[in-house]
């Protein structure tokens, strides 16, 4: 004798050995989507129906969602739930009733595409952080353009858009939608283009499945983002694009700044940028006024220059007396040595006197010399001081900085300057006439 699980056991390994996964066809009903997001059905037809679980790893990859009473082809292994003895199906793989074709052209194509590198994520380009114009290809009547452009002018209504129409469902909406994505761009009007159509069936989509579209989206030159259908929807288009948006409101937020978050982030560079400057310039009035207290006024400069004239004056004066002292020293001493010996006196004063008359001549030269020296001297600084030119009706160009201007080429049109004159200063705007730098008339 045996257990009930045992035979349970049995009956679910003979089913798994012996029947290999195949496809079924039928219509979903008693369906239940459970909160740990597997999906329980009954696939019937007109003469019996059977138990199926799908479990939530294979029910996300579906690019639909199951709904009661739908028709549909799904293939999984034939097996025994053991716990109550029912025979049922795992699901692995789901389509919509009819569309094996559909789904064999999609994944011929998307393996063709794919092996020629237009799914590579090399060839991607990053999407502009703010356009200047965005483009928009779906058709005019499409609930998609609404949603896109609604959001656009939501987040950002001061970016212009255009629209290139194009009927984005039956027979002639695949070249439509590239002719509209080749003109886009070929014409260069915006920065970022979006490709986008609301949701429906595979059928409804099969558009952005055709390879002319896909062509259109790899060759396009500016930056494309698919926005077709809902967020379970895949097309080919979405793998060529640049970027992939499940939904067209999404393709929206993509490619357009959020003016919210500008504002934000503009208000937080503002008061960085001010707490920046203030430290700048409580820098720069710091070193303002150390600089000022190590600034000498030039009269304190000429002032000092003058009492160094008289310093030397003196001291010049006191060199040359005590030349000619020691040049009357050593005349009294030679007339002693002559007086010794017995030398013409006459001859010897007068010959003294000569000596004596040429050294006064040559003290009275050498400072009269000295004198005039010194007057050149006097007056050198009196032509040099500032405030002398300053008087006489001359002016002080200075930067912004404090530096004096000494060529007009370092002055820049509408630079505004200090003009210092002998009582006071003002301010001043440089304005140069066309061709030519103004020359100053200093």
């Amino acid at each position: 004798m045996i257990s009930v699980s045992s035979l349970n056991r049995m009956a679910r390994d003979l089913l798994e050995a012996g029947i290999p996964p195949v496809w079924i066809g039928g219509e979903i009903s008693n369906l239940t989507l459970a909160a740990s997001g597997h999906a329980y059905f009954s696939l019937k037809d007109g003469g019996a129906q059977l138990r199926c679980v799908m479990f939530r790893h294979k029910l996300s990859l579906l690019p639909f969602r199951p709904q009661e009473g739908m028709q549909v082809e799904l293939r999984g292994q034939v097996t025994l739930y053991e716990a109550r003895g029912e025979f049922q199906i795992n699901v692995g793989e789901m389509r919509a009733a009819g569309l094996g074709r559909l789904y064999e052209a999609f994944e011929r194509l998307k393996a063709r595409l794919q092996a020629e590198g237009l799914f590579d994520n090399a060839r991607k380009r990053e999407l502009p952080a703010h356009p200047s114009a965005i483009g928009i290809v779906t058709s005019p009547a499409a609930a998609a353009l609404r949603d896109v452009v609604s959001t656009l002018r939501r987040r950002m209504p001061g970016i212009p858009l255009i629209l290139y129409p194009a009927q984005v469902q039956g027979e002639t909406s695949a070249r439509q939608i590239a002719d509209a994505i080749r003109q886009a761009g070929e014409r260069r009007e915006v920065d970022v283009l979006i490709v986008c159509r609301g949701g429906g069936s595979i059928e409804d989509l099969w558009s952005f499945n055709e390879e002319i579209v896909a062509r259109a989206v790899a060759a396009c030159p500016i930056p494309t983002v698919s926005g077709v259908g809902h967020e379970t929807d895949f097309t080919i288009c979405d793998f060529v694009a640049d970027r992939r948006a499940p939904t067209p409101t999404a393709a929206a937020e993509l490619v357009s700044p959020n003016r919210e978050h500008l504002a934000i982030q503009l208000e937080q560079t503002k008061r960085a940028l001010e707490r920046a400057l203030g430290r700048l310039l409580t820098d720069k009035a710091q070193q303002l006024d150390f600089l000022g207290r190590r600034l000498t006024h030039p009269g304190a400069k000429l002032q000092t220059q003058r009492e160094r004239l008289n310093t030397l004056s003196q001291t010049l004066r006191q060199r040359v007396h005590a030349a000619f002292e020691q040049g009357r020293w050593r005349l009294q001493l030679a007339g002693t040595r002559l007086a010794r010996h017995q030398p013409d006196l006459d001859a010897g004063r007068q010959a003294l006197r000569q000596r004596q008359d040429a050294l006064i001549r040559a003290r009275d030269r050498l400072l009269e010399r000295r004198a005039q020296r010194l007057a050149q001297l006097a007056a050198t600084l009196t032509a040099l001081n500032p405030d002398a030119v300053l008087a006489r009706g001359y002016a002080i160009v200075q930067k912004q900085d404090g530096q004096a201007v000494k060529n007009p080429a370092e002055l820049l049109n509408h630079e505004k300057v200090t003009l210092r004159l002998a009582e006071g200063s003002t301010e001043a705007r440089i304005e140069h006439s066309e061709g030519a730098q103004a020359q100053l008339p200093f």
